[in-house]
């Protein structure tokens, strides 16, 4: 079992108390993109004919984030006020990087993002993007992000040797990261 999850595999997962009792279920996952972390959840109902909810889940309220659920002490933990995803989404870092183009911090373009690795947890975390490279053969893989140089909603920059560290799986991940890791230390 990975500790990863893509982004949109988050989606319509459920919401469940530490009673066991499913509250809801995701919606839309906001990131802060510089900080590399989750801040909020978007909710709807559950089931098929339940809409949104004008609720929201603060990630600081979120017990863990597991592969099948996203877990929360109680009830109280959602927030009547579904504005707070929504200025966690408009405020410095967040906001949506899907679409975005990855380019190395020389300029050269990796390719668009289309999903975000999460890693799942206690204290989950961005750990990379799944990328469609800018090349003719428009591949699909996995980019470890350990601390991008700067992030709007048109790029992501990062450092010029992470374009040697991708995977082609979740499974290779890890090692992708922890290569890219040893080597800007190495840079330090």
């Amino acid at each position: 079992m990975s500790d990863y999850l893509r982004a949109r595999e988050i989606i319509k997962k459920p919401v469940v108390t530490l009673g066991g009792e499913a509250v809801a279920q995701i919606k839309d996952v906001v990131f802060d993109a510089a900080r590399g972390d989750i801040r909020a959840f978007t909710l709807s109902g559950r089931g098929l004919l339940a809409g949104p909810m004008k609720r929201a889940l603060s990630w600081k309220n979120v017990h863990a984030l597991g592969p099948d659920a996203v877990i929360i002490p109680d009830e109280t933990a959602m927030e009547d006020d579904a504005g707070t995803a929504t200025e966690a989404q408009d405020g410095p870092g967040g906001g949506n990087v899907l679409g975005a183009r990855m380019l190395t911090a020389s300029g050269s373009d990796l390719g668009k993002i289309n999903d975000v690795i999460v890693q799942t947890g206690k204290r989950p975390r961005v750990v990379g993007y799944q990328i469609e490279t800018a090349d003719t053969a428009r591949q699909q893989i996995l980019v470890p992000v350990l601390k991008p140089v700067s992030v709007s909603g048109e790029m992501v920059v990062v450092p010029d040797a992470t374009a040697q560290y991708t995977a082609g799986d979740l499974a290779g991940l890890t090692a992708a990261a922890q290569g890219l890791h040893n080597r800007l230390e190495q840079e330090k």
